[in-house]
C-alpha cells in the first residue's frame, strides 16, 4: 500500500507518557505493595496494547498524503485512520483524568512543601493535557458534522500539550531537585559566613598536612572541610582562650546599644579569639585554669555568630575600647 505520512511515533510516545506519568504517581503516593505492583504491571500492559493497536490501525488506514499539522482532522473519517486517532486521544483523556483524581484526592495528604508544589504542578499539567483532548476532539467533530474547526486541532490545542509537557516535568523535577537547592543555599551561605573566622585561623599551622580541594569539589566537601579546619584551628587556641576575657568581653557588647543580645555571645567569642590568636603567634604563656569551662568549649558554640562578628570590625573595636574604659574605671576605684 502506497503511504508517505510517517509511522505513529509521536503518538506511540505520547501513549507511553501517560502510563509512565500514572504509574510515577502511584510510586510517589502509595508505599511499597503487592496491590501497587500489581496496579502498576496492569497499567504497563494496558498501554502497551494500546500502542500495539495504534500501529495495527495505521499499518490498516490508507493514508496517502502526509499532513504535518492537521493530521488529526484530514483523516477524521478515514477508516482505521479514525479509529486510530480517537484511540490515541481517548487514551490520553483517561490517563489525564485519572491522573487529575489522583492528584486531587492526595493534595491534603501532603506535608512536605516541595511535594505540594510538585503536585501542583502535575495537577496543571494534566489539566493541559484535558484542554488539548477537548480541543482535538471538538475539531474531529466538526469534521463529522460537515464544520470547519480545524483551528482548534492545528492552533489551540498544541500549545496546551508543550504546556503540560513542561509542568508535568516540573512537578516531577522540583521535590527532587527543590531540597537540593535548598540545602545548597544554605551551606552556600554558611560557606561564606564562616569565611571571616577561616581566614583569621588560616595562620595557624595544622598538625598533619590537610587535602587540597578544587573549585569543582561538591560544597558539601568544602563546607565539611572549613568547619574541619576551624575546630581544629580552635584545639589548637585551646590554651590561650581566656573565659574571663569572654565573659568581660561579653558584659561590654550586651552593655552596648549597637549589639543585639543574641549576638553579644559571637561579638565575645571574636574578641577572645583575635587576643588568642595575638599570643599564638607571640609564644606566649598559655591561660592559666580557672573555675568554670575553658574558653575553647564557650567559644566552640558560636562560630557562626563569631564569624559574623569578624566581619564587623567597628563593633568589635568598641567593644575593646568599652572594656579598657571598664577596666580603667575599676582600677582607679
Amino acid at each position: 500500500m502506497y503511504r508517505t505520512s510517517p509511522p505513529p511515533w509521536a503518538y506511540s510516545f505520547l501513549t507511553a507518557f501517560c502510563a509512565t506519568g500514572l504509574t510515577m504517581i502511584m510510586r510517589w503516593r502509595e508505599a511499597p505493595s503487592m496491590r501497587r505492583r500489581r496496579r502498576i504491571r496492569r497499567i504497563y500492559w494496558i498501554y502497551a496494547g494500546i500502542v500495539a493497536v495504534l500501529w495495527l490501525t495505521f499499518i490498516l488506514a490508507d493514508v496517502p498524503t502526509a499532513r504535518v499539522y492537521d493530521l488529526d482532522t484530514y483523516y477524521a473519517g478515514t477508516p482505521w485512520m479514525r479509529e486510530h486517532i480517537l484511540l490515541y486521544i481517548a487514551a490520553h483523556t483517561v490517563s489525564s483524568l485519572v491522573a487529575v483524581s489522583m492528584l486531587w484526592k492526595w493534595f491534603p495528604e501532603v506535608a512536605n512543601r516541595w511535594l505540594k508544589a510538585g503536585v501542583v504542578f502535575l495537577q496543571l499539567g494534566f489539566a493541559s493535557g484535558l484542554v488539548f483532548d477537548v480541543a482535538k476532539t471538538a475539531a474531529i467533530g466538526a469534521r463529522w458534522s460537515g464544520h470547519d474547526w480545524d483551528v482548534l486541532s492545528t492552533q489551540a490545542a498544541p500549545p496546551f500539550a508543550l504546556l503540560e509537557a513542561a509542568l508535568v516535568a516540573l512537578g516531577f523535577i522540583v521535590p527532587q531537585a527543590g531540597p537540593f537547592l535548598q540545602k545548597w543555599v544554605r551551606d552556600r551561605r554558611e560557606y561564606r559566613r564562616l569565611a571571616p573566622l577561616w581566614h583569621a585561623l588560616s595562620s595557624l599551622t595544622p598538625a598533619a598536612a590537610e587535602a587540597r580541594f578544587g573549585p569543582w569539589t561538591p560544597l558539601d566537601l568544602r563546607l565539611l572541610q572549613r568547619r574541619q579546619r576551624i575546630h581544629d584551628a580552635l584545639r589548637m587556641l585551646g590554651p590561650y582562650l581566656d573565659p574571663v576575657l569572654y565573659q568581660r568581653a561579653r558584659e561590654a557588647a550586651r552593655a552596648g546599644h549597637g549589639v543585639p543580645e543574641a549576638d553579644a555571645d559571637g561579638v565575645a567569642g571574636a574578641v577572645t579569639i583575635t587576643a588568642a590568636i595575638s599570643a599564638y603567634r607571640q609564644g606566649g604563656p598559655s591561660v592559666s585554669p580557672v573555675q568554670g569551662p575553658r574558653g575553647g568549649a564557650v567559644v566552640g558554640g558560636h562560630i557562626e555568630g563569631i564569624a559574623s562578628a569578624l566581619h564587623r570590625p567597628r563593633i568589635l573595636q568598641d567593644v575593646r575600647r568599652r572594656m579598657t574604659s571598664t577596666e580603667s574605671a575599676h582600677h582607679h576605684g
